[in-house]
């Protein structure tokens, strides 16, 4: 299941996310921008792992790729931010950012922001979902990946 936001969560002015230019995380932004989310995992011995590396942190194989995963976690940690890591967020305070696990995908974890009320009450534990948030209007355009507290679920 994808879920797509057309309101930008924080304002614009942030330097675009891009894959770094050794293309590691190439294959991440590619796949955000079809609505997807993808966790490297290594083709040798199938563990997986996040951010992207060159090795697999298990076997040290170099053989390594991506695997499509449901976009379902839960919230293992979060902050909310009271003071702007980035100038264009000074009017966006506060905002929450999420440490997500990912159970399909051996639990590992993916950092993003909670969607909602910024106040809002947040819940170790709770399931949440991936929400794709495109910028078409960038050039070039990317697509950021976002978390939202799945209704019903905690």
């Amino acid at each position: 299941m994808t879920t797509a936001t057309t309101t930008p969560y924080l304002p614009a002015g942030l330097p675009a996310p891009a894959a770094y230019p050794d293309g590691l995380a190439a294959e991440f932004w590619e796949a955000a921008q079809r609505h997807e989310l993808v966790v490297q995992q290594c083709n040798a011995c199938a563990n997986f792992q996040w951010g992207p590396e060159f090795i697999c942190y298990r076997c040290l194989s170099d053989d390594l790729g991506y695997t499509r995963v449901s976009g379902r976690g839960r919230i293992y940690s979060w902050e909310r931010a009271w003071y702007p890591v980035h100038p264009a967020l000074r009017e966006s305070l506060p905002y929450i950012v999420v440490l997500v696990e990912l159970p399909d995908a051996a639990n590992v974890r993916m950092v993003g922001n909670l969607l909602g009320d910024p106040k809002q009450e947040v819940v170790i534990g709770s399931e949440v979902e991936a929400v794709f948030e495109d910028h078409n209007d960038a050039s070039p355009p990317y697509t950021l990946v976002q978390w939202r507290v799945l209704e019903g679920a905690e």
